[in-house]
């Protein structure tokens, strides 16, 4: 039996890498934020189903490239911040207390193409900050910022958490605080080219059965 293609958002990583093992076909998964594959999928690129946000799924049914009827809501995320394992952790706990470590920390990473990094850019601007921080930020074009905290090029890392948790030698600090946050529900969907759509489907079914409240918690995710 030929490999099920799953493009799916860096967001669900930590989840995938441990439920696809489990199941009982084969699976071949390709990640990368959200925005990166849309433009892949733009450019022609296609596969059985896609995990995305939300928006980017229902942007991609509207257009028929999904099919209409096959989404799934998986989970949902909020951006939080990491500094490399054992380092202190900075205050965080409210707007004023995130707006003094954005202006004091000497380097900070996040990504370009993410959503968290779409967003965190969108708030450095509300917040009057945008000059300041993107002085000293390193700005990737896709992947996991907490990797630049490990490698010390960065003191701390903005992401989605279950990103964030995705990375070995990092802490998580916590979310951001109540007022800055942003909350982003991923969700699958079979492409409507696939040559296999009921079996795409019950790939996203069994990852909705099998990624409990408990497994998508302790990746960082929550609920929905």
């Amino acid at each position: 039996m030929s490999e099920l293609a799953l493009l799916s958002t860096l967001g669900l990583t930590g989840v995938l890498r441990e439920v696809l093992p489990r199941y009982p076909g084969k699976v071949a998964a390709s990640y990368g934020p959200t925005a990166a594959i849309l433009e892949r999928i733009a450019g022609g690129e296609s596969g059985d189903a896609a995990i995305l946000t939300a928006e980017g799924i229902e942007a991609l049914t509207a257009k028929g490239v999904l099919a209409a009827g096959t989404r799934v809501d998986l989970a949902a995320s909020g951006v939080g911040i990491a500094v490399k394992a054992g380092a202190p952790k900075p205050d965080i706990a409210t707007p004023e207390a995130f707006m003094r470590l954005l202006e004091t920390v000497p380097s900070i990473a996040y990504s370009r193409a993410g959503a968290s990094g779409i967003y965190f850019a969108g708030l450095l601007k509300r917040l009057g900050l945008a000059e300041t921080v993107n002085a000293k930020a390193i700005v990737i074009p896709q992947g996991f910022t907490a990797e630049r905290v490990v490698r010390g090029e960065a003191v701390v890392a903005v992401q989605q958490i279950s990103e964030l948790m995705a990375v070995e030698g990092v802490d998580i600090v916590g979310p951001l605080p109540e007022g800055l946050q942003t909350t982003v529900v991923f969700s699958g969907a079979v492409f409507a080219g696939s040559a296999r759509p009921v079996e795409a489907a019950a790939l996203l079914r069994f990852l909705v059965g099998t990624a409990t409240p408990a497994m998508l918690r302790s990746k960082g995710l929550q609920p929905v």
